[in-house]
């Protein structure tokens, strides 16, 4: 071997060095060789440097790389019988894990929440098997107030589904309360929400699948607009099987000659149709089909409270009454009647006062048993109460309030009418809620209050005699006649009695009234004033006196207490 080559296993070291390094370690050896003389053992042992260099640098990267695949990864957002629980910190990780994800917003101790609570895992259940894409999910409102102040959410539970992480426009889940209900609900956003029927056996078949079915036929050639309604409102009732027609022959086959929706009913002889001038849009058509699906009349309990509320009319006309006095099936007969002429613009409600369930009910609109049998009309969206202003519910009278009220010319009840401008100018004064207090609670003066309804024959006839007492009287600083509309001031007052009603109010007293119970005639009136202002008067001197004598015991006593310390 020439002097200066390098053996074979060194020429291998030195091709493994990467270029940059050699050109570093020529420099080195130019700089650091002396003259022209090599030193091949210092040279070998430079390279040698080099390489252990190379490849700890190498395996430095090698590792720097594999830290950089292993990452940090977040927890399972924890779940209670296959629902996400969802909070304000894991609630945008949720949507950006899910292309849909249906939540519940709900309140723990809420009994419609308790009551969908079932369901709504059993769904999520059911769909998390079938669906890699759709999971459930549900945030408790008290824990997350800036989750429901971001959703606006009021009622419980609200459910909505959110698509694609989108949060700004969800889908409201509205009526829907079973497992299946759910599923069907989803599926119908997935695919199609109605089945094309196309042979006279499948519609024979369909219409008696379930207790309800509902039928849209739309000829072909027919604009597609209101398809595509009967198509967007199956998707909103998913409780029941939607079918779609065009086919000629189950036209003929059905007796049906022009576009229009059906509701078959499986207990029930006739079936429901609605024309196609009646569907002006998706939510015209979901609450005709919704009305049609419900009784003519729905009692109100605990399996109905729910969906009475589903049924997207504003208003509802509730008729409170006992199912066991003897008028009732007259009764509900006059108000089943005005459903049928007003259908689809009211939802009407039958409340048995003889169900002690019904008790909040009761308590909302203020009903007691002397008001009884009752009609109220409730409006929705504004929270007004409507009073029927009659006493008999009979048909002429029912049909004349629902009139009223839908031309916009009904009076509503409400806390207080008006202070009158005249209201104390006349010997009877004239009391609305507003006013009421100061009145009958007066410090220095006898109220006597007639309350009645301005259309009640009694009342107007008992009108001419409170005037003349109130004439008799007006003359007594200590003493006040009045008298109130209670069907349109809401008065803060338990009565127990039908109107006209009358009580009591001695001076001096902030809760105290007395029920008169005695004959309606002008004597009768002034001999009732007189002797409860007689009582009011002695019992006013019995207490001064009463205080007196304390007085006195207890200057005696401190005199005695003076001699003995003295």
């Amino acid at each position: 071997m020439r002097r200066g080559k390098l053996p074979l296993v060194e020429q291998i070291r030195w091709s493994l060095v990467p270029l940059e390094v050699l050109e570093n370690a020529a420099v080195f050896l130019f700089i650091f060789t002396p003259g022209n003389r090599k030193h091949i053992i210092g040279m070998k042992l430079f390279l040698l440097l080099c390489f252990s260099f190379s490849f700890s640098l190498a395996k430095d990267a090698q590792a720097d790389k594999g830290s950089k695949v292993k990452k940090h990864k977040p927890p399972k957002i924890k779940e209670e019988n296959d629902v996400l629980v969802l909070t304000g910190s894991n609630f945008a990780r949720a949507l950006k894990e899910n292309k849909y994800l249906l939540v519940k917003f709900y309140l723990a101790l809420s009994g419609p929440s308790q009551t969908v609570k079932e369901e709504f895992s059993v769904a999520a259940g059911k769909i998390k098997k079938d669906s890699s894409e759709i999971r459930f999910g549900q945030v408790e409102v008290t824990q997350e107030k800036e989750l429901r102040k971001e959703f606006q959410i009021k009622e419980f539970p609200t459910i909505k589904l959110f698509v694609d992480g989108n949060r700004k426009n969800p889908t409201e889940c509205k009526g829907v309360r079973t497992a299946s209900a759910f599923v069907t609900w989803l599926n119908r956003r997935m695919g199609p929400s109605s089945l094309y029927i196309n042979s006279t056996d499948q519609y024979d078949s369909f219409v008696h699948s379930g207790e309800v079915t509902v039928v849209g036929f739309f000829k072909k050639q027919e604009p597609a607009s209101k398809k595509e309604y009967f198509n967007e409102a199956a998707k909103d009732i998913p409780d029941f099987p939607f079918g779609l027609v065009s086919n000629d022959e189950i036209f003929s086959h059905v007796g049906i000659t022009t576009n229009m929706v059906a509701v078959y009913k499986k207990d029930k002889p006739t079936n429901y149709l609605i024309p196609e001038e009646e569907i002006e849009s998706k939510l015209d058509l979901v609450r005709l089909i919704r009305t049609y699906i419900m009784d003519v009349v729905t009692e109100y309990n605990l399996e109905t409270q729910v969906t009475i509320f589903d049924v997207p009319v504003g208003s509802h006309i509730l008729l409170f009454t006992s199912k066991t006095s003897q008028s009732f099936g007259t009764i509900y007969e006059n108000f089943e009647s005005a459903a049928l002429e007003f259908r689809g613009k009211l939802v009407f409600i039958l409340v048995d006062t003889d169900e002690p369930r019904n008790g909040r009910i009761f308590e909302y609109f203020r009903i007691t048993e002397v008001d009884t049998p009752a009609v109220r009309i409730l409006n929705l969206t504004s929270d007004v109460q409507y009073r029927m202003p009659a006493d008999e519910v009979n048909f002429e009278n029912l049909r004349r309030f629902c009139r009223s009220y839908l031309d916009g010319k009904a009076k509503p009840k409400r806390d207080s009418e008006e202070i009158p401008k005249d209201w104390d100018k006349n010997p009877v004064k004239l009391l609305v809620g507003k006013n009421f207090n100061h009145v009958a609670f007066n410090k220095t003066t006898h109220t006597f209050i007639m309350f009645y309804a301005p259309w009640s024959q009694e009342c107007k006839g008992l009108f001419p005699i409170w005037e003349e007492l109130g004439r008799t009287y007006q003359n007594h600083k200590n003493v006040t006649i009045a008298k109130i509309d209670c069907t349109a001031n809401d008065i803060q007052l338990m009565v127990l009695d039908r109107y006209p009603y009358f009580r009591y109010f001695p001076a001096g007293s902030d809760t105290k009234s007395i029920r008169y119970t005695g004959e309606r005639t002008l004597s009768a009136f002034i001999e009732y004033l007189e002797n409860e202002m007689k009582s009011t008067n002695t019992e006013k001197l019995d207490k001064e006196s009463s205080g007196t004598r304390k007085t006195e015991n207890e200057e005696k006593d401190g005199e005695k207490i003076t001699k003995e310390e003295l």
